[in-house]
């Protein structure tokens, strides 16, 4: 793979795992448990849409194919995707849509903090923004796993299986290879791995308030999100996703 390749995969997959997250929490829009969320989750979903964006039209660019955001987000085939299996499974309820937002959320303040000192200049600009936005996610996702984890029997019990349901896919958020290791050696991204003792610091502490054990969630043992190697969820999250640029190709956001 050359080198324009490798940076191009790695903002590919930046830009997957905001996209699919975003189409994950927009389902929520009207079905939320109450009017606040009904307003919070859509925006949420805006501002990860949005970085989606960004992230999609500059590996356009890097590719140089002629491929721009919405051919990049809406008609590549399923293998081709490069998202985090975490992010791609449904909601469940909202105990579990919380937890799993604010577990991408606390990595991805880290991961973003980190790219504001990249080399190259648009994923600084990029991680600048996303920054602000993802303090804002962190800070709500964190407050409701609280409220919940140390809430009613009945909300701690949702907590609880929310923990066990998406346990087995956290360690893919810190795996490495090639991709990874190239931009981070290159001083334009950030080697995942550097980032899990300071994620597990950070989520430790908002698990004591919530009185949730998280010490399971270090043995993840589902990925294969960043070779194409997707959950069943996957393709039911695209047959939606798709639906409207392969009805009527050439639309634009």
């Amino acid at each position: 793979m050359s080198e324009k390749e490798m940076l191009f995969q790695y903002v590919l997959r930046l830009a997957d795992d905001h996209l699919v997250l975003a189409h994950r929490l927009s389902e929520w829009c009207g079905h939320a448990p109450m009017l606040e969320e009904d307003l919070a989750l859509p925006n949420i979903a805006l501002d990860l849409l949005g970085q989606a964006r960004a992230l999609y039209a500059y590996a356009g660019e890097i590719e140089g194919k002629g491929r721009g955001e919405d051919e990049l987000a809406y008609v590549r085939p399923e293998h081709e995707y490069r998202n985090l299996l975490l992010l791609e499974l449904d909601n469940g309820d909202f105990a579990r849509t919380m937890l799993r937002l604010y577990l991408f959320a606390a990595f991805m303040e880290l991961f973003w903090e980190e790219m504001l000192s990249s080399r190259d200049e648009t994923l600084a600009a990029i991680a600048a923004k996303a920054l602000k936005e993802t303090r804002y996610h962190v800070r709500h996702s964190a407050e409701w796993v609280i409220r919940l984890g140390d809430g009613t029997a009945e909300s701690a019990r949702r907590m609880g299986e929310a923990m066990e349901d998406l346990q087995p896919y956290c360690t893919e958020l810190f795996e490495s290879d090639a991709v990874a290791e190239f931009v981070a050696q290159k001083g334009i991204g950030v080697d995942p791995g550097r980032l899990e003792s300071a994620w597990h610091a950070d989520i430790a502490k908002i698990f004591r308030e919530a009185r949730l054990d998280g010490d399971g969630l270090a043995g993840g043992y589902q990925s294969g999100g960043r070779s194409g190697r997707h959950t069943e969820a996957m393709g039911f999250l695209l047959a939606d996703l798709q639906y409207m640029q392969r009805a009527y190709p050439g639309m634009q956001w």
